[in-house]
């Protein structure tokens, strides 16, 4: 994937709004780095997917990643997870709750 910077952030944004899962979650593995226009794309992915009733979760996000969601007061709002499958059972049991 690479940065999630200004100019890469249009394949981002086209990948999320093609995605339809009841769950999205985003493979930050290969992103060294985001800057503010990656920031907003993936606030932008949290917003949409809560107005579609969708859960959202990351995975593999690096600690300079973290750290700026932890600045931006970002981080309550994207569940973080080890690996794919500790998030998608976290997202499937968040689903099942009443």
């Amino acid at each position: 994937m690479g940065p999630l910077i200004m100019e890469t952030l249009f394949a981002f944004q086209n990948a999320i709004i093609k995605e339809t899962a009841a769950a999205l979650i985003i493979d930050m593995t290969e992103v060294p780095r985001i800057d503010s226009a990656g920031l907003a794309s993936l606030v932008q992915a949290y917003v949409s997917s809560r107005g579609a009733g969708r859960r959202l979760a990351l995975i593999g996000v690096n600690q300079r990643i973290r750290a700026l969601l932890q600045m931006t007061k970002l981080e309550p709002f994207f569940p973080i997870f080890e690996s794919r499958g500790e998030a998608e059972q976290s997202v499937s049991q968040a689903q099942a709750a009443p």
